[in-house]
């Protein structure tokens, strides 16, 4: 499959400055657009670059003609010199917003133009910024300067992302050079964090010092380098053209520059994305077997490293085909999770990556952005095809897939041995969201002990490097802090996750992050009230919209936003994130879901088989008995636990507690477990604090 390869030309003062435009052929056989191989010029306006003219010089091949529709985005792409232009007018402009081409364009550089929505009349422009950290990993300088910015230049909070990255909210564009390049300067990087190209590539967080985890971690960091943007548009913009970046390994800038199987744009600043970059966003996860921390699944690669029987790396399963997002009421779009490709030896994999994501770059669709993914590439084609598109750009045929172990979801929640005589210790944050005195603390304890952090993929945090001695402190100062050790965190709040959805984002449609504290409180009421016991739990996901950002389709219980106070409720993820949940119902009022989850919890615990996850149950009894048992729901009689109120309290506290109970819209037994356990977890000493 011959592909496009792009050049770059100089030209002399004064002349006029160019960008290749390339013309997408048709792909007749599929009905996909392929990136195209044919190539013309057309102007755009100034840039902060010298000027240049660059066009699109391809393999020779048969002229075709045929134009196909191209998204809006595309064009953007196409005539901003490489991520430039009207980016760099926009920002120096008076106004507080900047137009539509650059809002697509600022993606790529790490940050989203956002209005509060909560406000009416005259928008409130603001922009938020997200960080591109690879693994999770962040120094410890680089946390203390998140910290600063957060409250010099934002609204106060830090946020904890699904994909291991810091969200700043709330930068006004007048301040956002000035956040970027210090951010910049202080060992981080946004580049890439948003956009249509590969994003922040996961790993799982634990700073074990283990073989498999210490190369899976620097694997990942070698794909996120390999596919970084190599154009300077970022560094233009943002720090005055200053190159605040470290030396890459040799073997990434190899990968980068080989072209022997036609991958790359011979001489372009973009040597693998282009002048178009890739079809829409691309994600990719690291991770070691049995650990899916990292929910392998749902990424456009995902990728297992594999070693030998004392534990040495030979190479790496691939996964091909993740992704969440999709549309409501539109069954062309949908979730998926990825499927195996094969087997590539580890001095391979970078090589692997890049022809996968050469595939999507040349054949993904670019006319309709619902239906960009790669999955949708792979659905088209099927796996066999898909296979033997991208062993050409590889140069090998793949070798089978290696056997896998069961995977298991790991929070690294707690203490534990790093295996280098240091310990870490993992932080449940609820929707990841870094504010108050919980912010203040972790930055004296950060600050005092020197100590760096990452970030997982279930929206917590990891303290790492941590002396034994330092131990009982920390915990003690984080417990103040409302930071408890995890046998005090409500189990549901454990695998908890939510999107940021109101006010923020444009796409939400109903509430998610400030919706899920009562949210989970109201289901465990209703493990109460039908006699589930404290210590089980579910995988519950919510979202503002169908995009899927905090990956509500691999859970147990997914609420997807689906009207303004209202859900689509999904059911069928197992804990382990290996299951793909279903649409169970539609347009669900906010104030209803106890009329559906009381039925459906009350039934797994008296019909489920022994071991039986809430997911796996619901997909053994199948949607339609599920919905028969909705829709005959009359309630439980009297509370199943064998724990009753009345039987510890006179009628004179049990009367007064139903009281309060009321306005809670809960049962007095409800909230007097409500005040226990809030007591406890107040008033540990400090015994209690150790693990």
């Amino acid at each position: 499959m011959a592909a496009s390869a792009a050049a770059v030309a100089g030209t002399g003062a004064g002349a006029e400055n160019k960008v290749g435009i390339r013309v997408f052929q048709g792909f007749r056989s599929s009905g996909l657009v392929p990136f195209g191989r044919s190539f013309r010029t057309l102007p755009i306006g100034p840039s902060s670059s010298s000027s240049s003219v660059i066009s699109a010089i391809s393999t020779p091949t048969k002229p075709d003609t045929t134009q196909i529709k191209r998204s809006k985005v595309e064009l953007f792409k196409e005539q901003s010199n490489f991520l430039r232009f009207p980016l760099n007018e926009e920002l120096v402009s008076e106004a507080p917003n900047i137009n539509e081409a650059a809002t697509q364009l600022i993606k790529f550089h790490g940050s989203y133009q956002q209005t509060n929505r909560d406000e009416r009349g005259v928008k409130s422009y603001q922009f938020m910024l997200r960080t591109k950290n690879p693994c999770g990993r962040v120094p410890n300088k680089l946390y203390l300067v998140m910290d600063d910015l957060a409250d010099e230049f934002g609204v106060g909070t830090l946020r904890l992302t699904t994909r291991q990255t810091f969200q700043l909210h709330g930068i006004l564009k007048k301040d956002l050079k000035t956040v970027m390049s210090t951010i910049i300067r202080n060992m981080g990087s946004t580049l890439g964090a948003c956009g249509d190209l590969n994003r922040n590539v996961l790993a799982p967080a634990a700073p074990f010092a283990k073989k498999e985890y210490i190369f899976a971690q620097e694997t990942a960091e070698n794909i996120a380098a390999l596919l970084t943007p190599q154009s300077g548009a970022y560094y233009d913009l943002w720090v005055n053209g200053e190159k605040v970046m470290s030396a890459e390994p040799p073997e990434v800038v190899k990968a980068r520059e080989d072209n022997t199987h036609g991958t790359n744009f011979p001489d372009s600043p973009e040597p693998i994305y282009g002048t178009q970059f890739l079809p829409r966003k691309f994600k990719i996860a690291v991770t070691v077997p049995t650990d899916n921390s990292v929910d392998i699944l749902t990424n456009d690669i995902g990728v297992v490293l594999i070693s030998d029987d004392v534990g040495e790396p030979e190479g790496f399963n691939i996964y091909v085909g993740g992704g969440m997002g999709r549309t409501h009421r539109l069954e062309t779009t949908f979730p998926c999770l990825g499927e195996p490709l094969g087997y590539v030896p580890k001095e391979d994999i970078l090589y692997a990556i890049k022809a996968i994501v050469v595939t999507q770059r040349e054949n993904g669709r670019r006319d309709d952005r619902k239906y960009s993914r790669m999955k949708y590439l792979i659905s088209s084609w099927g796996i066999k095809k898909f296979r033997s598109v991208v062993e050409q750009y590889y140069g090998k045929k793949f070798e089978p897939f290696r056997e896998l172990p069961e995977w298991e979801f790991k929070s690294y929640l707690g203490w534990h041995e790093q295996g280098d005589g240091k310990m870490f210790c993992g932080l449940h944050v609820d929707s990841g969201r870094i504010r108050g005195e919980m912010k203040k603390t972790l930055r004296e304890i950060i600050g005092k002990y020197n100590l760096n952090v990452r970030i997982t993929p279930n929206q917590n945090m990891i303290l790492c490097d941590i002396r034994r001695s330092w131990r009982r402190p920390i915990t003690a100062a984080l417990a103040q802090a409302g930071l408890l050790l995890p046998r005090y965190v409500d189990p549901l709040n454990i695998t908890a996750m939510a999107c940021p959805a109101l006010p923020l984002c444009p796409l939400a449609i109903t509430e998610a992050e400030r919706g899920i504290p009562d949210l989970l409180k109201r289901i465990r009421a209703v493990f109460e009230k039908v006699g589930l016991k404290y210590q089980e739990s579910v995988v519950i996901r919510v979202t503002g919209c169908p995009n899927g950002c905090a990956r509500p389709y691999m859970a147990e219980l997914g609420l997807v936003g689906d009207g303004p106070s209202c859900y689509q409720i999904w059911l069928g993820g197992t804990p382990n994130q290996t299951s793909l949940a279903k649409s169970f119902m539609n347009k669900v009022k906010i104030h209803d879901l106890e009329k559906v989850l009381e039925p459906l919890f009350y039934h797994w615990k008296i019909k489920r088989l022994r071991g039986e996850s809430f997911g796996e149950f619901t997909t053994r009894m199948g949607f339609d008995k599920l919905q028969e048992l909705v829709e005959k729901w009359e309630g439980p009689v009297e509370p199943t636990s064998r724990f009753n109120l009345k039987l510890f309290a006179n009628r004179e506290t049990y009367d007064a507690m139903a009281e309060l109970a009321k306005l809670q819209n809960k049962t007095a037994h409800q909230l007097a477990m409500d005040i226990i356990r809030d007591y406890i977890a107040a008033h540990k000493n400090e015994e209690e604090l150790t693990y």
